[in-house]
């Protein structure tokens, strides 16, 4: 132990321990405050006497607070401000590791742009002189060919030169691959090669075309015959050839799965199977017949005229047996919670409501009801209506949630603890009776998040809502008590879409940090995180049956996540644009995805094919749904139309003429399936909903 050379207060001599003379000037500077009950606690815990207290002189308190802050200042300069020459060498340091990861980018000591641009350029001619039945897969190679010759190019310092290379032979290309081309003109330093995501996701995965084995063939003899090392070493470094035996494509097909930023999906990307069946549903009988009365002998000799107890007749409605389906998952694949009693009568309340649904055709359009959001100078960012079609949630550019009755009966609040316990639990009513009348409203505010909410998703039970937001958290509200119960936080940049389950308990949500996660109610942590797209996640929807999740991406793909093993086990292209809306057919075989592209995609999921592309709209797809029989599709979008879609002739078409997963069906005539055309006044649609009985409501924002 250190012992202090000088003698305290110039008195007796005696040396105090370091750790000591501190203590008594903490105490010295605590009693100086007048903290009685501090001073007397710590003295009595360091066995410190009011002698030794006095000794203590102020100047000594100063001289150790001098030195405590003298220290932590030294510390602090040691700890983060380095010297010139260790500044120096920690730049040089950095420069030397982007210098080494820009020469990978360019991997030729003697780079010379012009011969890079003179091997594009008699590729570029191969292709155009190349016959037609080939020429349209062909074409595929020069959009990434083109992509790296310019990162080549601008690693090397040329940036002029990499633009007018790039405005010179745009002009080759599709228009769905001219945006990418204008992000990456935005590159102005060869060092911002290395932070571009488009340019990271391009190293680290090769762009994949799907190609004829005879036009592969030509191909590989072009580069052989030419000696075009730059080219081939370019294709056997970025590019993967997924071919097939058969004829070469035609362009329709060629273009109908292309557009994506890593081309076209692999074979192997979709040969996992996938159990799109649905679950079985509970057994509503044994739910609603009463339990038998105990049996007494039909021969009693003492009332022979007895007459016989009849057997209360079985409901046809719920005598019915569901199938089991050979594509759907066992109900234990992944666990899901109980059903409560209260659950099961919400159950049967939707079971008997959809009896009386009307059945949807081409004869028999569905009726639709349009909710115009008037004088919202907040700006509404999203709407949502609950699967019994009671309320209407909006979420605003506020950062606020409000909620609507959509029905003659008001929101109630729950009633409070001591009125609770005068109930009894045991009565039929209990869930009504529990509210309280005097508390009914027509709207409901909920007030939490910090930044604009994006989207909001009622529970199936409809007593809890879900919303998030840009302040990258996700809240849940009590439409009990009409409060947030919980706050998940786990995504660090804004929150873009959330959904509940079919089943309840599960919700997933996705986000600008590229990622999709699977959260359950109980838990604050995510249980799943999806890793795979290469630009943020802007739209999510689960599958029928809770096992999958479906997400579309600003990197133009569609993947199909399996929520118990965490894996990609669908990958679809064939948008042009970011995916904006996502939505699963009532037998949950087929995937339909809308776009900024303005395009509608049916994807199947069994083997993660394309089935058609419907055109009809002009502007960005924001919302899209099935009817609940499965027999229509609505889509609606910015456009100001909603369009009515023939499902169920899609679906006949496609099983009739089954095509293979390398080819595309060129039968693409938009007014086959079109069934009818809504146009709305000035309103764009923002979502889209069919009620049990097939009525269509749509939820708008009026634009002045």
């Amino acid at each position: 132990m250190s012992l202090e050379v000088s003698n305290i207060n110039g008195g007796n001599g005696t040396q105090l321990p370091h750790n000591k003379r501190e203590l008594l000037c903490l105490l010295k500077l605590i009693k100086k405050y007048q903290l009685k009950s501090t001073e007397e606690l710590l003295c009595q815990e360091a066995n410190v006497s009011s002698l030794e207290l006095s000794e203590i002189s102020e100047s000594d308190v100063q001289q150790v607070l001098g030195a405590a802050v003298g220290s932590g200042d030294a510390n602090r300069d040691q700890k983060h401000v380095p010297s010139p020459a260790q500044s120096h060498k920690q730049y040089a340091v950095t420069e030397a590791n982007a210098a080494e990861e820009l020469a990978k980018f360019i991997d030729d000591d003697s780079f010379d742009a012009q011969h890079y641009e003179q091997a594009y350029k008699e590729l570029r001619t191969f292709v155009e002189d190349s016959l037609d039945i080939y020429k349209h897969e062909l074409s595929m190679v020069l959009y990434p060919i083109l992509v790296q010759i310019y990162f080549k190019i601008l690693a090397s310092g040329l940036r002029e030169k990499a633009k007018e290379f790039i405005e010179k032979y745009k002009c080759d290309l599709d228009g769905y691959y001219i945006e990418g081309l204008f992000n990456l003109l935005l590159l102005s330093k060869p060092e911002e090669l290395l932070e571009n995501d488009l340019v990271v996701a391009m190293e680290q995965d090769k762009f994949v075309i799907r190609m004829s084995r005879d036009s592969h063939s030509l191909f590989k003899r072009h580069i052989q015959d030419r000696r075009q090392e730059v080219v081939a070493d370019i294709v056997s470094k970025y590019l993967h050839f997924d071919t097939y035996e058969g004829m070469a494509r035609n362009k329709l097909q060629c273009v109908a799965t292309a557009g994506s930023h890593l081309g076209e999906a692999k074979r192997q990307d979709n040969k996992m199977r996938v159990y799109y069946g649905l679950l079985k549903e509970v057994d509503f009988q044994t739910l609603t017949t009463p339990a038998p009365a105990p049996e007494e002998e039909d021969d009693d000799p003492d009332a022979p005229d007895r007459p016989k107890k009849k057997k209360p007749k079985k409901d046809p409605l719920l005598s019915k047996k569901s199938k089991s389906d050979p594509n759907a998952p066992s109900i234990d694949r992944i666990p899901l919670p109980e059903l409560k009693d209260s659950d099961k009568l919400l159950k049967l309340k939707a079971l008997r409501e959809a009896s009386k649904r009307l059945a949807l055709s081409k004869d028999q359009l569905p009726s639709a009801v349009f909710y115009t959001v008037l004088n919202s100078h907040q700006g509404v960012t999203c709407a949502e209506i609950s699967d019994d079609s009671t309320m209407l949630a909006c979420g605003f550019g506020d950062s606020s949630v409000r909620i609507w009755s959509l029905t003659p009966a008001k929101l109630r609040t729950l009633k409070d603890a001591d009125s609770l316990r005068e109930l009894d639990k045991e009565s039929a009513d209990i869930n009504v009776r529990m509210l309280d009348d005097r508390s009914g409203e027509v709207t409901k505010s909920l007030m939490g998040h910090t930044g604009p909410v994006y989207r909001c998703a009622f529970a199936p039970e409809m007593n809890l809502l879900l919303s998030c937001s840009e302040d990258s958290t996700i809240r849940l509200w009590s439409l009990l008590t009409w409060s947030c119960v919980v706050t998940y936080r786990g995504h660090v940049y804004p929150v873009w879409d959330v959904r509940f389950a079919p089943h309840g308990y599960y919700f997933v949500s996705c986000s600008y940090d590229k990622t999709a996660r699977l959260w359950a109610t109980d838990s604050n942590q995510a249980l799943r995180v999806f890793v795979g797209h290469l630009s943020d996640v802007d739209c999510v929807q689960f599958h029928p049956n809770s096992n999958y999740v479906a997400t579309g991406s600003s990197d133009r793909t569609v993947r199909l996540w399996d929520n118990m093993t965490g894996q990609s086990v669908r990958l679809m292209t064939g948008h042009k644009g970011s995916v904006s809306s996502l939505a699963f057919s009532a037998c949950g075989r087929y995937l339909a995805s809308g776009s900024v592209d303005h395009n509608i995609i049916i994807w199947d999921l069994s083997n993660g094919s394309l089935v058609t592309t419907l055109l009809r709209h002009t502007s960005t797809v924001t919302s899209i749904t099935f009817s609940r029989d499965g027999t229509v599709l609505a889509a609606a979008g910015l456009d100001n139309n909603l369009t009515l879609w023939d499902f169920h002739k899609v679906t006949e078409d496609y099983i009739s003429n089954h095509i293979t997963v390398s080819h595309h069906q060129d039968e693409n005539d938009e007014d086959v399936y079109l069934m009818r055309t809504f146009p709305s006044k000035n309103s764009p649609f923002v979502s889209l909903h069919f009620t049990r009985r097939n009525l269509l409501m749509c939820v708008g924002l009026f634009k002045s």
